[in-house]
């Protein structure tokens, strides 16, 4: 059964294959879709764009409550460029700590936080070069416990401090009622 080119052209129109032969000449040419990425040095100048970011991952940390944080340079605080992972789209990207020391490539739109680029991880679709295949994350790993894992035991909360009832004490009546048959009466004896 041959496809004429009209049936070929007809069938890239669909979103599902426009979006399947980029991926597919991807692993195929891994070579040339990394001359289409730009390096974390020249992020900054794409802010508003969608684009493909590479650059060797140095450290990925963990930061309160289960954001995690790419470092493309040893101090983070001169880089030019970060990606983010919020914790509830960890489980569709995967175990992001295997990819320190790996040279990736980011897709996404690139957004300005706090003075550099950055681009927000969602997706395991969203890598390419070393990151492509990364392992989900494991059944027990706790994102609220800052990327350690946990047992899988379940405990209700402890309260932060033990509050106890205040003791009262017993309340005495203030004015004594006169009673009739008291030997302290005031008038004369009958």
């Amino acid at each position: 059964m041959l496809i004429s080119p009209t049936q070929l052209r007809a069938g890239l129109r669909t979103p599902f294959l426009r979006g399947l032969v980029p991926f597919l000449l991807t692993l195929l040419f891994p070579a040339l879709s990394a001359a289409d990425c730009i390096p974390i040095a020249e992020a900054r100048q794409h802010i508003g764009e969608d684009q493909c970011v590479t650059g060797k991952v140095f450290r990925v940390k963990h930061a309160g409550k289960g954001l995690t944080l790419f470092d493309f340079c040893q101090d983070s605080m001169v880089c030019p460029f970060t990606v983010v992972v919020f914790a509830h789209d960890l489980k569709h990207v995967g175990d992001v700590s295997q990819l320190q020391n790996r040279v990736i490539e980011i897709h996404g739109p690139v957004k300005e936080y706090d003075g550099r680029a950055e681009i927000v991880l969602q997706q395991s679709r969203q890598l390419g070069g070393e990151g492509i295949r990364i392992p989900p994350l494991p059944k027990n790993y706790d994102v609220e416990n800052k990327g350690h894992y946990s047992a899988g035991t379940f405990s209700l909360p402890k309260p932060a401090y033990k509050t106890s009832k205040k003791r009262q004490p017993a309340k005495i009546p203030t004015a004594i009622p006169n009673d009739p048959d008291s030997v302290e009466s005031s008038g004369p004896p009958q």
